[in-house]
């Protein structure tokens, strides 16, 4: 049988950038070293912070100013970014933990820059890096001529956007006509309390409680790609699943919280790569 692994990574390492105090990296660190036995996690701050290079802030402001979106309908342009979007960006790197309101970033090129940060000597495909923003990412889809908010870019490293878990599945339909019909009402101050609360539990929210289950399937997600080529699932009950509504995500992520049968067995296959005793580490595939 011809083998689904490409890569092999040994170590995943998370690098934590947001804001939510529901998010529990040590909780995901477990997750990942019980459903992998052998391989290990490596939990650190973010770029800046981890590698000390803050002299660096200047730049990559800079930078980050660049690829800042500035029309939704129109392919990222390069141009130099006036005064002061830099030093919002610097203001911004220097207090991290400060979230980004309606400010969404070209999602191919926030990955490029994510991967500068990386040193030399941790650039290989034994390792990998993921890197958790709340900044919202956004890919432009050629089809329709506009950017669409992104969770995950896959990839060297993959880049996972908490603020995208809010924004980028549609919410229940309902949803937006309730929306819509207090704007033709004339009522365009709808509390979003309001509507939060009709639809509870519907979608998930910023600082939601439950964003370190979803967030584990999307890191799966990553690995599953670094390791096979291939991060999505065609199984709804599956966490590899490509939500593109909240429901689906949360029927993936919190009421399923598994991996399908196919999947599972690429795991498994994955665990059996490492050194050691494969028939202790394997697991059962979800019902």
């Amino acid at each position: 049988m011809t083998s689904s692994i490409i890569n092999s990574a040994r170590t995943i390492i998370l690098y934590d950038d947001v804001t939510s105090g529901n998010l529990v990296l040590s909780e995901i660190k477990k997750y990942l070293s019980e459903l992998i036995p052998g391989i290990r996690v490596e939990l650190r701050s973010g770029f800046i912070e981890h590698f000390g290079v803050r002299e660096k802030i200047p730049e990559f402001a800079r930078k980050l100013a660049r690829i800042k979106l500035r029309d939704q309908k129109r392919k990222l342009e390069d141009f130099n970014p006036l005064p002061g979007e830099i030093q919002f960006e610097k203001k911004l790197l220097d207090d991290p933990k400060t979230r980004r309101i309606g400010v969404i970033y070209d999602g191919f090129e926030f990955q490029k820059l994510s991967r500068e940060m990386i040193p030399e000597n941790e650039l290989e495909m034994s390792v990998l890096h993921i890197f958790i923003t709340n900044r919202l990412i956004a890919t432009f889809d050629d089809n329709d001529r506009r950017y669409h908010a992104r969770v995950i870019i896959t990839g060297y490293p993959a880049v996972i956007s908490t603020s995208g878990i809010v924004e980028a599945p549609a919410k229940p339909r309902d949803f937006y006509r309730m929306k819509q019909m207090g704007i033709i009402l004339g009522d365009t101050t709808v509390p979003a309390e309001l509507l939060n609360q009709h639809f509870q539990g519907r979608f998930m929210e910023h600082n939601d409680e439950r964003l370190t289950e979803v967030i584990k399937g999307y890191i799966l997600q990553a690995v599953f790609y670094h390791t096979t080529g291939e991060a999505f699932c065609n199984n709804t009950n599956c966490r590899l699943f490509n939500s593109h509504w909240q429901k689906e995500m949360i029927k993936a992520q919190i009421e399923s919280g598994k991996l399908c049968k196919d999947h599972t067995g690429i795991l498994n296959e994955l665990i059996m790569s490492f050194e050691g005793d494969p028939g202790r580490h394997t697991f059962n595939p979800s019902p």
